[in-house]
């Protein structure tokens, strides 16, 4: 608690006299550009990473970065997403999972929750991509197998933002756009799902040694299932992919 208090004060002294105009203008109201779902890990900080300032992301916050399927489920997370597009009227949506996230290993491993009831229950909202992992990869290694996984979850969760009403709703008409993205938290990379290339591609910042041009970003939306084979759909193949100009924060 000393920690807080102390970072508190800080805030008060240092923080807020820089930005006390801002805080004047959003004492009254929000208008937040981006809905971002991400997971509870205290190491994942979407408002750090995007440089963002109070009052521009509506940032939901979960273990495993789930989105229930609106059928099944309507809870918290159901209702501020129902909230973000409704009434603040966000553009963009994004999932955003993250390296060595315990949630995904639990889901490795379904028995290791066993005296979590509550935990077990919320990862059954994971398991379309642990099925989907587990029917179309062959990996040893932890770590690959790790990785895979949230990728996968990050699609699947996707796939299950696309049966909440209002997003539908808004996808149709062409109001709204989704994201996947991976954020690595020792390298600070983002990987972002390309639904053309059914596959997740490194975010290339413009002086990046790796590549100096940014790659069109494929925002996501749901189609039309089609009764594809196993492979299509561990790559979301029934996705369609709107073109995304720009970057996705």
């Amino acid at each position: 608690m000393d920690k807080l208090i102390e970072g508190f004060e800080r805030f008060r002294k240092v923080t807020y006299p820089t930005k006390q105009r801002l805080f004047k203008k959003l004492a009254t109201a929000q208008a937040p550009h981006t809905l971002v779902i991400t997971c509870a890990d205290s190491r994942v900080v979407p408002e750090y990473f995007t440089s963002s300032d109070p009052g521009q992301l509506f940032v939901v916050r979960n273990v495993g970065n789930i989105v229930p399927p609106y059928a099944q489920f309507v809870g918290g997370v159901s209702a501020a997403i129902e909230y973000a597009v409704v009434v603040l009227g966000v553009k963009d949506i994004v999932v955003c999972g993250h390296s060595d996230c315990g949630a995904m290993k639990a889901t490795l491993k379904p028995g290791s929750t066993e005296s979590m009831p509550a935990v077990t229950a919320w990862l059954r909202h994971a398991e379309v991509a642990r099925h989907v992992f587990e029917q179309n990869y062959e990996l040893d290694d932890e770590k690959a197998r790790l990785h895979a996984l949230t990728e996968e979850n990050v699609i699947s969760q996707l796939d299950h933002l696309r049966t909440h009403p209002s997003v539908a709703a808004r996808l149709a008409a062409g109001k709204i756009s989704m994201h996947g993205w991976v954020y690595d938290i020792e390298t600070a990379d983002i990987r972002v799902f390309d639904a053309e290339a059914r596959r997740f591609v490194t975010l290339q910042i413009g002086d990046d040694d790796k590549v100096l041009a940014t790659p069109e970003m494929a925002a996501v939306a749901a189609s039309n299932s089609s009764a594809g084979g196993a492979a299509d759909a561990s790559r979301a193949g029934y996705l369609r992919a709107v073109a995304y100009a720009g970057s996705d924060l």
